[in-house]
């Protein structure tokens, strides 16, 4: 989402350091005892540090507020919300864990989500150096890919926790077929919010008519539930200090792997990308004519949040589906 935190680099030089021991759901549980500064509290204990020897801001959010904390141990990330609770927190660490553990492409490692004392949550997770640029195309491309190819599910589409797209929910209710999935809980839930918040009856009812028709856009094409980043946009791609891809921020689900491409309007993606992504990740039949269709969802989702100058977008998107599929 285009309104997310910019920031992160690393108390170790490695893409890969060892793998957390607590990327299980459970083990992100917040803290039972609340103390004053818990964030401090566990940079001096769990994280290993005797000494914070400075704090700064990041910038680019406007959404959460974010700090940089160095310590004679490394140096740590850490976002805090002073509106929300610990289930937003707890959402992004799970998919950082999900991403991290298919042992492809770079991400910060999540440590700790929790409570804050006064109200509010926190999330502490690696510091990651980045680089001058965001890196080789062809390289981001080729690794995305690699990572959608090992994150599989048994379960089917969604995720173990709801989760948020910037701001808004993203409901992650296990089902079995994707079409289903995606005109339910991906357009239909921004439909219902379009017409909740603003009452846009027009966009309502065509995107309605658009969901109920949509399923010949698949035809002949098998759909595997895909590990994705689910927010991928430029503000969420970086490369480490070595030119490695560095990906954060995520809104993880698994889905279909062209749905990773839904913010491809404002990432700067090139040909080069794309080229590496389908060597490692076939293209499918009718991609060209599904590329819209999720597109559409986060063009929903920013006029949700940020108003009518995003209307017109997702309006087109929905009229020349209507259009195409004869409906």
């Amino acid at each position: 989402m285009v309104a997310s935190y910019i920031g992160i680099s690393s108390l170790n030089s490695s893409c890969f350091p060892p793998r957390p021991c607590f990327a299980k759901r459970k083990l992100f549980a917040v803290s039972a005892a609340m103390s004053d500064d818990p964030i401090s509290d566990w940079i001096m204990s769990e994280g290993n540090a005797t000494q914070i020897t400075r704090t700064s801001p990041i910038g680019g959010g406007c959404i959460n507020n974010a700090r940089r904390y160095d310590t004679d141990a490394g140096s740590f990330f850490v976002k805090t919300n002073r509106g929300i609770g610990p289930s937003m927190f707890e959402g992004e660490a799970l998919g950082l864990g999900a991403m991290y553990e298919t042992r492809t492409i770079r991400v910060p490692r999540p440590f700790k989500v929790g409570p804050l004392p006064t109200g509010g949550s926190y999330i502490i997770m690696e510091f990651i150096e980045f680089g001058a640029s965001r890196g080789n195309q062809s390289v981001l491309g080729r690794k995305l890919a690699e990572m959608h190819k090992a994150g599989k599910s048994e379960k089917g589409f969604g995720f173990d926790v709801d989760n948020t797209i910037g701001s808004t929910p993203q409901i992650n209710t296990w089902t079995s077929d994707w079409i289903e999935f995606y005109g339910k809980h991906r357009l239909g839930y921004q439909l219902k919010l379009a017409l909740d918040q603003y009452g846009d009856s027009t966009i309502y009812q065509k995107g309605k008519r658009l969901v109920k028709n949509m399923a010949p856009l698949f035809q002949n094409i098998v759909i595997e539930p895909c590990l994705l980043h689910g927010d991928l946009w430029s503000g969420n791609i970086s490369s480490d200090k070595n030119g490695e891809p560095v990906i954060l921020d995520p809104a993880c689900y698994y889905g279909h792997n062209e749905a990773e491409f839904g913010m491809s309007w404002c990432a700067g993606f090139g040909g080069s990308f794309y080229n590496a992504y389908f060597e490692v990740m076939p293209k499918q039949p009718g991609f060209e004519k599904r590329r819209e269709i999720y597109l559409l969802y986060h063009y929903l989702n920013h006029y949700n949040l940020f108003g009518s100058s995003y209307r017109s977008s997702a309006m087109s998107i929905i009229d020349d589906y209507l259009l195409m599929l004869g409906v």
